[in-house]
């Protein structure tokens, strides 16, 4: 298949993926028959430019990482706000990688219902649609003979939601439990070398794992959202916010982490879900005391884990980093990959 792409939202995460079609370009074509064409770039801060008959990435990603504005390539149309992009343009398959409100999910989520109504391909990173209305997408895109995905909304380029339906197909999976957000992790492995709980962030924060107000991080919200997604999206069920139990790691004392570590045990936030006997689920994001023989205890800095049970393997677990630029961008490309293998036969 040879497709034409479109970026609704061209950040780090939309430059990442962008390196690595360039960089893979012929490699991709050989092996998978994969060929793209880059059209179109709609983002709320750069501008937005587009041709039908491709654009020079390398003058694009010039311009940007130069702090300038899209206005500034010397060819094509330019002014189209989003859902214009997605509605306007040849593009065939839509790139959401706007910053998303995870409560809401828009507006990726009005992004992602033009394009699957126009008949677009979506792939995107943005956990807020999927939270919301991931059974519904996903339906919809059927239904208009489009897909759509979203690997990255978990644990980034670490492929977590693929695993479960391709690779773990044919086995039951009754629940999970993992390490799912970075940025607390990283801050529990540095107090257990002694480091403040408060030094342990301000570091986090200096190396870009945790924002200026890191709530979403450290009281567990991000780590909820994602437990909601693989409640639904992996073993099929409707849950929403309000169902998952949730505490962060901000009761955690220095001195809780060094008697866990006397007992041979390891502090972890682990977001986790089970499901029960009559059919329902009980998941919640919770500081956990982890045995070291526990493979999730020996995860640490700012690595992902998560652990599927399952009827035929037992416990499975998949280790990888869960954010990143190139490595989130990276989950795009698996998706886009499953589009081509699909529309290859």
């Amino acid at each position: 298949m040879h497709f034409k792409l479109a970026f609704i939202g061209f950040g780090v995460v939309g430059q990442g993926l962008t390196e690595i079609l360039m960089e893979k370009k012929d490699w991709l074509a050989k092996k998978y028959d994969f060929h793209y064409t880059i059209v179109a770039i709609s983002d709320i801060m750069k501008g937005s430019i587009y041709d039908k008959n491709g654009l020079d990435m390398a003058k694009i990603l010039d311009l940007v990482k130069k702090g300038k504005k899209l206005d500034g390539y010397p060819t094509g149309v330019k002014g189209m706000d989003s859902l214009a992009t997605i509605s306007k343009t040849n593009a065939d398959t839509i790139i959401e990688v706007t910053f998303t409100d995870v409560k809401t999910g828009e507006p990726a989520l009005t992004h992602i219902k033009a394009a699957l109504d126009a008949g677009k391909n979506v792939v995107s990173t943005n956990k807020g649609p999927v939270v919301k209305q991931a059974v519904e997408l996903v339906d919809m895109a059927a239904a208009n003979n489009a897909h759509y995905g979203f690997e990255g909304v978990v644990l980034a380029g670490t492929p977590v939601l693929n695993l479960a339906k391709y690779t773990l197909a044919g086995n039951k999976i009754s629940g999970f439990k993992g390490i799912l957000n970075g940025t607390t992790n990283y801050i529990l492995t540095r107090m257990e070398e002694g480091m403040s709980y408060d030094d342990a962030l301000k570091k986090a924060q200096e190396l870009g794992y945790a924002e200026a107000d890191p709530t979403g991080d450290v009281e567990g919200l991000d780590a909820l959202g994602k437990v909601v997604i693989l409640s639904n999206v992996v073993l099929g069920k409707n849950l929403s916010w309000e169902n998952v139990e949730r505490k962060g790691i901000t009761e955690i004392t220095g001195e809780d982490v060094m008697k866990a570590k006397a007992e041979g045990k390891r502090w972890k936030l682990i977001g986790s879900a089970e499901i029960q006997p009559d059919g329902s689920v009980k998941a919640k994001v919770w500081p956990e005391k982890l045995s070291l023989s526990d493979p999730l205890a020996g995860v640490c800095e700012a690595i992902n884990a998560l652990t599927y049970h399952t009827d035929e393997l037992g416990s499975i677990t998949i280790i990888g980093p869960g954010a990143g630029r190139r490595e989130t961008g990276f989950s795009l490309l698996i998706d886009l990959l499953e589009i081509n293998r699909k529309s290859n036969g």
